[in-house]
């Protein structure tokens, strides 16, 4: 199969676009035909190496963590789906090999859920990590539900915008931090957009002179120490960029495959309460490129890749 791998970690420049061997499918595992992935910042992260200390990595290493396609084949354990069925996942093992870049991919079946149906393949490709993340945060750590106030640091990226969506859903009223340029777009999704830097604080007070009840922080560095202050009595503080955040009474929260909650993502989609911006598509052979975009920062939604 074409897939793209690295063979040692490093920047774009390792990313090698060819042949690899088609994965293998286990008891409990389903081989997936790609339609699509995405690109997410953990991804060239990983690459360079920065979470070495926690996962193997056995090369080469074949990136990406979301995809949707179609299932090729079935382990002989599976029920949960069967060839033809068209899924989205976020396949991250316990080890760095077998990614979602290629053409093929062999997924457990606890990674996956079934695609929603009014979205393509390339909108279906950018749920499943920062969808899971934004859920999971919002449900777990910060338990938002209706009335509350939310604070979502870079509210227009991928994560952000899915944190919007679901917030209000769950019936919160959300302030979304972005640049001046997202902030039409944060206003269609349903947030209060106000910009990030110098000032904050004030800006945030302005908007919300009690305090906001949650503060869902993707950011880290300033803007998550800023952001107890910013708490009404009895608020709740969790971030997904900065481990400071235990020190400053808050959940560190680092997302899990759970079909479960992709299912329930899925549901919302094909509900029309959770929608993905697509900021730009890059042909698999392009993979690097994608990578280096994301590394720029300041992308507005999901960056995905198309497998032909």
């Amino acid at each position: 199969m074409k897939a793209i791998s690295y063979r040692s970690y490093g920047g774009p420049e390792v990313l090698e676009y060819g042949e690899r061997p088609e994965p293998k499918v286990g008891p409990d595992t389903v081989l997936i035909r790609v339609k699509a992935a995405a690109v997410n910042p953990v991804d060239w992260k990983t690459r360079a190496g920065y979470l070495d200390p926690f996962l193997d990595a056995v090369f080469p290493v074949i990136p990406g963590w979301d995809v949707s396609g179609v299932v090729e084949r079935t382990g002989p354990a599976v029920t949960e789906f069967q060839p033809g069925d068209e899924v989205i996942g976020y396949v991250r093992e316990d080890f760095l090999s077998r990614g979602t870049c290629a053409e093929y991919v062999a997924a457990p079946i606890r990674t996956l859920a079934r695609k929603p149906r009014n979205l393509s393949f390339t909108q279906a490709a950018g749920i499943p990590l920062a969808g899971l993340t934004a859920y999971q945060t919002l449900t777990r750590a910060l338990k938002a539900g209706e009335g509350d106030t939310v604070l979502v640091h870079a509210a227009a990226g991928g994560v952000g915008s899915m944190a919007v969506q679901l917030a209000r859903h769950m019936g919160a009223r959300v302030i979304g931090t972005a640049s001046e340029r997202n902030h039409a777009y944060l206003s269609a999704l349903g947030a209060e957009p106000t910009t990030y830097g110098e000032g904050l604080a004030d800006r945030v007070r302005a908007l919300a002179p009690n305090g906001v009840d949650a503060v869902f922080d993707l950011v880290g560095g300033d803007a998550l120490t800023a952001s107890p202050e910013l708490l009404a009595p009895g608020g709740r503080l969790a971030s997904i960029a900065d481990p400071a955040v235990l020190g400053l009474g808050g959940h560190y929260v680092f997302v899990r495959p759970d079909p479960d909650d992709l299912q329930d993502l899925t549901d919302l989609a094909e509900r029309g309460a959770l929608g993905v911006e697509v900021a730009e598509v890059f042909p698999l052979p392009k993979t690097a490129d994608a990578h280096r975009l994301s590394m720029e920062g300041h992308v507005r939604g999901k960056i995905a890749i198309t497998v032909d």
